[in-house]
C-alpha cells in the first residue's frame, strides 16, 4: 500500500512538473463528428471532445487553442508541427501507432452500419455485395471497408467527412453508411433527417482494423506532454470531471 501511494504522488509530482513547462496544448480537430466535436450555430466548437481537451488544459493550467483540419489530413497536419495532439475521436490501430504516439484510452464507441429500416441488409460482404456504402475519409471505417468489404464486391463511395454523406443516404444515391455509432445514433438517427434508418446487424469488430478504442495522438517524441496529459486524465477520472463531462453528452459509460 505504502509503495503505491508513494508511487501515485510521484506520478502527480511530475504531471505538476511537466505543466509548469507547459503554457499552451494545440489541439488539431476536424469538428464534423457531433456528439464529440462539432460547431453551435454561433460558430464556437462544441462536444465531448472539446470539452474533454478544455479540461485536460485546465487540469495542467495551460491554455487551449484549436486547430480546424479536415480528418484525412489531421495525422499529416501533427506530424508537420502545425499543432501538439490530436484529440477528433481517433481511433488506436497498428497502422496508426507507426506514425504517432498516444495517449492512454478516452473512451470506447462501436462501429455500426446504418441503412433504412427495411434494407434487409447486414455489416457483411455477402449482404453488402453490389451495393454502395459511403464512407468518410482516412477514418478506421474506411480502412476496414476497403480491407474487408471492397474485394468482395462492396462498391465505396468516399466523402471528405461523415456530415456530408448522410444527404446521400438519405436521397438513395448510396445505401448505407458504417461509422461511429455514438456520433451516428445524436447525430442522424436521433434527428429528423435520419427518419426511416437504423442501424443494420451488430456492432462491427476487427482490433487490428478498427482498433482498440479512442485516444489522443501526439508526435512519438513529444513523450513529456503526453505524460502530462496521461498524468491530467487519471487525475480527473479521480475527481471526477470526467464522470461529469460524460454524464453531458451520453446515458452510458462510454469509457468501458
Amino acid at each position: 500500500m505504502k509503495k503505491f501511494v508513494l508511487a501515485t504522488v510521484l506520478a502527480l509530482a511530475s504531471t505538476c512538473a511537466l505543466a509548469k513547462d507547459l503554457s499552451v496544448i494545440r489541439f488539431g480537430v476536424d469538428p464534423t463528428f457531433a456528439p464529440f466535436e462539432s460547431k453551435n450555430p454561433d460558430g464556437q466548437l462544441v462536444g465531448f471532445d472539446i470539452d474533454l481537451g478544455n479540461a485536460i488544459c485546465a487540469q495542467l493550467k495551460v491554455k487551449c487553442v484549436w486547430y480546424e483540419t479536415a480528418f484525412d489530413s489531421i495525422i499529416p497536419a501533427l506530424r508537420a508541427k502545425k499543432f501538439d495532439a490530436v484529440l477528433s475521436a481517433m481511433t488506436v490501430n497498428e497502422k496508426r501507432k507507426e506514425n504517432v504516439a498516444f495517449t492512454d484510452r478516452l473512451y470506447n464507441s462501436p462501429n455500426r452500419l446504418i441503412a433504412k429500416k427495411d434494407s434487409g441488409l447486414l455489416p457483411t460482404a455477402e449482404s453488402l455485395k453490389g451495393k454502395r456504402v459511403g464512407i468518410a475519409q482516412g477514418t478506421t471505417q474506411e480502412a476496414y471497408a476497403k480491407a474487408v468489404w471492397a474485394p468482395q464486391g462492396v462498391i465505396l463511395v468516399s466523402y471528405t467527412n461523415q456530415d456530408v454523406l448522410y444527404p446521400d443516404l438519405i436521397s438513395g444515391r448510396i445505401d448505407a453508411t458504417l461509422t461511429d455509432a455514438a456520433v451516428a445514433d445524436i447525430g442522424f438517427l436521433q434527428t429528423s433527417n435520419g427518419t426511416g434508418f437504423a442501424f443494420a446487424g451488430d456492432a462491427v469488430t476487427d482490433e487490428k482494423l478498427l482498433g482498440e478504442g479512442i485516444a489522443i495522438g501526439l508526435r512519438k517524441d513529444d513523450q513529456e506532454l503526453t505524460k502530462a496529459i496521461n498524468g491530467a486524465l487519471a487525475e480527473m477520472h479521480k475527481n471526477g470531471t470526467y464522470d461529469a463531462i460524460q454524464k453531458k453528452y451520453f446515458t452510458f459509460d462510454i469509457y468501458n
